[in-house]
């Protein structure tokens, strides 16, 4: 079983920075795809960023020039750093993981999710 774990958010001014972390544990042998999504409230849950099975990054509009990911491999951790946050920046981050399990089976994951909140 895989497990995904994420911190960082909190509150901060428009404007601010956040570093969200992700960390995969457990009977993790190859990550494949792993990727920042939020779900504001009252909405569908939404990409933010994401490495691809081939290795690229995909990022929303919102994110460009404003956030960057990047990942560990050796680690299976991934990191969202976000600059010039806005007030609709606030909802749950949630980290997302998939690949093959120690015993050889496919899994697809998610984290707990991480508060961020931007104030105006």
């Amino acid at each position: 079983q895989v497990q995904l774990v994420e911190s960082g958010g909190g509150l901060v001014q428009a404007g601010g920075s956040l570093r969200l972390f992700c960390a995969a544990s457990g009977s993790v042998l190859s990550i494949n795809g792993m990727g920042w999504y939020r779900q504001a409230p009252g909405k569908q849950r939404e990409l933010v960023a994401v490495f691809t099975s081939v290795g690229s990054i995909d990022y929303a509009d919102f994110a460009k020039g404003r956030f960057t990911v990047s990942r560990d491999n050796a680690k299976n951790t991934m990191y969202l750093q976000m600059n010039s946050l806005k007030p609709e920046d606030t909802a749950v981050y949630y980290c997302n993981a998939e690949g093959y399990s120690n015993s050889l089976k496919r899994f697809a994951s998610w984290g707990q999710g991480t508060q961020v909140t931007v104030s105006s």
